[in-house]
């Protein structure tokens, strides 16, 4: 059985989760969002003190990097948030935890949450927009390539 990991990090507080998918959440923690040190700490211990993870999603509030061939990538970038400018989150928690990482914006992952399992399922285009510590917005569109495959932008 495969346990997924996940980590919606906002501005206020990180969420915290382990499960096999929505319907199976085996472990939760809110952990508040301090210092990059102290909230990244924190997350890592609630992953080694829950069972073992296949993989880890990070939904983070931003701006972030999110591009994979980028050097800064999983990185909070200019952030306004006092301290956390410049802070690695995704390469941190993967070489720590030694799983693979997925990383994005806080307001896409749960786009992507909503397009999976929530309202915006079955459709082609929506947008998902959020306002908590900050404000934020995920577009979704499906397009098709020349062999009629579905292609998510």
């Amino acid at each position: 059985m495969t346990l997924y990991g996940g980590i919606e990090g906002g501005g206020s507080k990180w969420e915290c989760a382990v499960g096999t998918g929505p319907d199976d959440i085996r472990d939760t923690e809110t952990i508040p969002t301090t210092t990059p040190d102290e909230t990244i700490d924190r997350a890592i211990t609630f992953f080694e003190r829950a069972k073992p993870v296949d993989a880890i999603g990070i939904g983070s509030f931003g701006p972030v990097d999110r591009n994979p061939s980028s050097s800064s990538w999983g990185h909070i970038t200019t952030t306004p948030k006092p301290g956390w400018a410049n802070t690695d989150i995704g390469p941190e928690v993967q070489r720590r935890l030694s799983v693979p990482v997925a990383f994005d914006t806080d307001v896409n992952a749960a786009a992507l949450g909503e397009q999976r399992w929530g309202a915006a399922q079955g459709l082609d285009t929506f947008c998902y927009i959020t306002i908590g510590t900050g404000i934020g917005g995920g577009g979704f569109f499906r397009k098709r390539d020349r062999r009629r495959r579905d292609i998510l932008v």
